[in-house]
Order: C-alpha cells, then structure tokens, then sequence
C-alpha cells in the first residue's frame, strides 16, 4: 500500500535535483555570459583607448589604478586668473559634460580650496583673464561612484586642455591660443610633441585649425569629437589651463581695451615662436636684398576704396616693389614668407595684423584707422610692435575726412550697420566725430565706424611714415638684441672724511657689474640712493661716475644708509646691490 507514494517521494527528490542541477548549470552559464560580455565590453574600451593613441595601455592596470589612487591634483599660481593645474586620472563624463574628481583614499587635491574653489572658478581654460565664460570647475564623487557609472575609456596621451578664445579670428588664435600654447609647452617638460591638445570650448575647427596641429604630432581634439569615444573619458595625465606669460592686450570686457599692465614679454619670446612656427610650416627665407613693401588687402568690409593708387604710391614715393596680399588668396605659409622679408607692412586696422609677428627687425608697420576712430583707443598691434626687443617701427594713420568714408547703415548689426536702432540714435552716431571709449564688444557706434570703407589720402599716410621713419629709405634692417641687463656694482665701499670736521660728508666707491666686460654698451650710469637711518624718505641721484663725495643735505656725525645699481644704455636698470651703512 505504500509503494505507490515511495515512488512519488522518489520522482519528486529527482525533479528537485534536476532543478537544482539546470539552475547551477544556469548560473555558471549566466556567470560565464556576463564575464564574456564584461571582457568583450573591456576589450571594446582597450581598442577606443588605443584609437586615441599609439600609446600601448594595459586598460585592467588602468582602471586599477583608478579605483586605487582616484584623481589627483597638483596646481601652480595662487589666483584662479594665474593658475594651471597638473592632474593624474581626471575624468569626463560626455553625457553630463562635466569633469568629475574621483575620491580615494590615495587622492591628493593642492591646493584644497574647499567652497572658494566656487569663488569664482578653480581657474581659466582660456588665455584670456576672468572671462566667465572661460571659467573651469569639477564635480566631485567618491571611487565607490565609478561602479554606477559607465567603464571608463582612458586616455593615455598627456593632455593640455584649453578653451579657444576666438578661432575664427586671426588675432585671436595668434595673441589668446598659439602663444600661450607654446609657451605653456615650454612650461611643462612632457607636453611635448606626443601630447594631445583638448579644445572644450565647443567650436568647430574653425579656418586656422591647420595652425594648431603644428604644436602636437596628434590630432587635436575637439568637444565633439569626445562624445564619440566613450560616456566617461579619463586622462591619465592632463594640464588644465594656460599661461597668461604671454598676452600683451585685454579687449575692454570690463574697461575699455588698452595694453595689459605689467606686461612680461618681449619681443625675444616672440621671436623665438615664430622661429617655432616657420621651422613647422617649412618656410624658406628669400635671401634676396631686395627691399618690398606689403599691402594687406581686406576684400569683405573696411575697405580701401583706392588701393590701386595707394599701391602706386608708395611704389613710386619709396622706390620699392609693392605686393598685395589677402588672406583668401594666399596660403598661410605664403604670407608668412613674404612677411619674414618685408621692409614695411601696410594695413588697415583689423586682426590680419597680428602677422607683423613676423616681420624682420626694423621693419615698419603702417596701420590705417576709418573715419572717427581715435587710434590711441585701440591699440594692440602698437603695443606688439613696441614690445621690448621687437625692434618694429609704428605708424597710426587716422581718416580724418568724412567725405573720404562710405558707411553701410543698412547692413546687419554685427557688420556695422544701425537700422534697427531708434532714429534719434541714428542721428547722433552719424553726426558724431569720434567713437568714445566702450566696452567690448557690441558697442553700435564702435561697429558702424570699424565697418565703413575708406578712400585712403595717400600723401597724408606718405608724411606719416617720413615722420616716424625719416627719410633714410629704403629701409635698412637692423639685428635684433635681446635686452640684456646688468649685474650688481661691486665692491661699494663708504671712505671716511679726510679730517673730522662740522661739514657733512658722504664719500662712496662702487665697481662695475662684472658682466659688463662682456657686453656692448652704449652708455652707463648709476642710480644711488641715500637715505638717512630712522627717516622714511630717501634722497635719489644718477651720476656717470663710479665714486662721488656727496655734500648736499648731508649731516656731520650721522649714519645714512645707501643703494647703488648700474643702468646701461638709458633704461636697463640692474639690481640694486646690497645696502651699505655710512657714518660721516
């Protein structure tokens, strides 16, 4: 009677078994699946990463390495306009475009600015100084985030990343990307030619793209072009920022344009980049003496209504070839050529003028201002061509006939024109005879003036140049120098007075620099200071001379405590040496 349900208890342990067997089975299978798919999807991250480089990667060690050490940082500069910062694993998230600093307990953040970081960004990604929209920031998460999140593609070049300020805009690429690019470069010893340059500002690549490939053997990478690698991108080692070293000019964001403060460049940093650049771009030097001037021809707006004769004119009044040239109709390479061999550069104002980087020394740059534009208000070719050590001689022709203009009221507002505006303001803008200072860079009587045409007084811009040039024509190039300053005078001594008298004085010998022996110099002079012990006020004097009794308003049995420096040719001033104490 109990067979029956014997055999039932049997089948049933059998089916259990069996179950249990097909979900172990199942398990493994599932088990094996998802580490295929997690290798097949490593695997498919490990090819990505090798797209971006030639740089062999081992992705597991990677990603361990990112899951033990976190992001690290490391920045120089103690404002946010001055800083760049070195990073070891900073990631970027494409969906959310933001850059993500991953916690560990191994992670270093320097400096660790806590909330002021916010105040008003960790630094600037563009050479340009406090600009918000240049501004960059992380977002912060701890390592154990990385597993929500989607398998890092890594990259393993060195990475600069930057904001382009303007690149569509010659001047713009020249003064605020290439010469901060390069001088960053110099900075750091491992950005070098194998780095990659990373553009987050969000352009295309704009018609000077071809310009910045010349800084890396690597395709620069764009915004866009980060969004087809990968959700989230981290690079092994990356630069954020720029140096400012370099920029000459702001561009009146927050007070109207003029030339930086403090400016730290010379025209021997300018020379060396374009060295750089000539070397990159092949261009071979005529090494004929012939001297020529060069015409910049603009073909859209800010026209030369008489070029021809203007050509002809200074053909004839220098006695020199004329050529015109054109940023459509000629190859970047091709300008930088006969540029690098001009005598003078002729143009009206505008950012094609930024090429007198690369004229000769002693070249002269003639720029040529519209009606109604003061040329003491824009200024950043001046600026560039008095650098010290630029060795360029300058020359701002201003219209100064209004029938000589042909202004477009008509046109869209970003081309000068001011239609859409009240007539009233219409009125006053065209009556006006001078554009006051403004801010950058939607100014309406700014943009009607800069866009107007002009028919150029040939005999007026001919007297220009005599007065800043004379008359010794055809030019000849001087060598450039680079500006070399003198060391500390030497062995400055106090001599006691002959005979102790109620008369005060003050006798002091000093040295030469030693490093003037090695130097051509013109001129040399001292600066010395004297100033009694206890007073706050200090009694200046410039003397040829390398000892001097001085006499005037010194006071017997007093002690004076005295600075000495040497000054050569005019305006190289030396350091002072250290200070000697003197008793009469």
């Amino acid at each position: 009677m109990h067979r029956p349900h014997c055999r039932m208890s049997i089948a049933i342990v059998l089916n259990a078994l069996l179950v249990s067997i097909l979900a172990a089975v199942l398990w493994k299978y599932a088990k094996l699946w998802e580490h295929a798919v997690s290798i097949e999807e490593e695997l498919l991250l490990s090819q990505q990463t090798q797209e971006l480089s030639q740089v062999k990667i081992d992705y597991h060690a990677a990603l361990q390495a990112l899951m033990e050490d976190g992001t690290r940082m490391a920045c120089t500069g103690t404002m946010h306009t001055e800083r760049i910062c070195r990073f070891e694993s900073l990631c970027y998230s494409t969906n959310i475009d933001e850059f993500v600093f991953f916690h560990s307990n191994a992670s270093i953040l320097l400096p660790n600015l806590g909330s002021r970081r916010f105040q008003p960004a960790l630094l600037d990604l563009s050479s340009a100084e406090d600009h918000s929209a240049q501004y960059f920031n992380f977002v912060e998460l701890t390592i154990d985030a990385l597993q929500f999140m989607p398998k890092p593609v890594f990259v393993p070049d060195v990475a600069l990343i930057m904001n382009r300020f303007n690149p569509d805009n010659l001047m713009h690429v020249f003064h605020d990307d290439l010469l901060p690019i390069y001088y960053t470069m110099q900075l750091f010893p491992d950005l070098d030619q194998e780095s990659r340059l990373v553009f987050m500002e969000g352009w295309n690549e704009g018609p000077h793209f071809d310009l910045y490939k010349l800084f890396s053997n690597k395709q620069p990478l764009l915004k866009d072009h980060l969004k087809g690698l990968g959700k989230l991108l981290c690079f092994t080692k990356s630069y954020v920022g720029l140096s400012k070293m370099t920029t000459w000019y702001q561009y009146g964001f927050i007070q109207p344009q003029r030339p930086k403060a403090n400016l730290l460049i010379s025209g021997n940093e300018i020379r060396q980049f374009t060295n750089f650049l000539v070397e990159k771009l092949n261009v071979t030097t005529d090494s004929s003496s012939e001297e020529y001037i060069v015409v910049f021809s603009r073909t859209i707006n800010r026209l030369i209504l008489n070029e021809a004769e203007l050509i002809l004119g200074l053909a004839q009044e220098f006695q020199m070839k004329t050529i015109v040239v054109t940023l459509d109709d000629h190859s970047f390479s091709d300008l930088v050529r006969l540029i690098r061999g001009a005598s003078m550069l002729i143009s009206m104002h505008g950012a094609q003028l930024v090429m007198a980087l690369f004229l000769p020394p002693g070249a002269v740059v003639v720029e040529l201002f519209p009606y109604a534009i003061n040329p003491e208000h824009y200024t950043p070719y001046k600026t560039l061509a008095s650098l010290p050590g630029m060795d360029l001689q300058y020359v701002a022709w201003r219209n100064t006939k209004e029938v000589n203009t042909v202004t477009h009221p008509n046109r869209p507002w970003e081309q000068g024109g001011i239609a859409h505006l009240a007539q009233s303001q219409q009125e006053r803008i065209k009556k006006s005879k001078e554009v006051p200072r403004h801010l950058c860079c939607r100014n309406p009587e700014w943009l009607f003036r800069a866009y107007q045409d002009t028919i150029v007084d040939i005999s007026s811009v001919i007297s220009a140049i005599h007065q800043t040039v004379g008359s010794k024509l055809p030019l000849k190039k001087i060598m450039s120098s680079s500006l070399i300053y003198p060391g500390k005078v030497r062995d400055s001594k106090c001599h006691p007075p002959d005979q102790v008298t109620n008369v005060g004085k003050l006798s002091i010998s000093w040295e030469v620099p030693w490093n003037l022996k090695y130097l051509k110099v013109k001129e040399v002079k001292y600066e010395v200071w004297i100033q009694e012990r206890g007073e706050n006020t200090y009694m200046p004097y410039i003397l040829p001379y390398q000892n001097y009794t001085f006499m005037e308003n010194i006071k017997p049995f007093t002690a004076y405590m005295v600075w000495i420096r040497c000054i050569i040719n005019e305006n190289l001033l030396g350091p002072f040496a250290e200070v000697l104490t003197c008793n009469t």
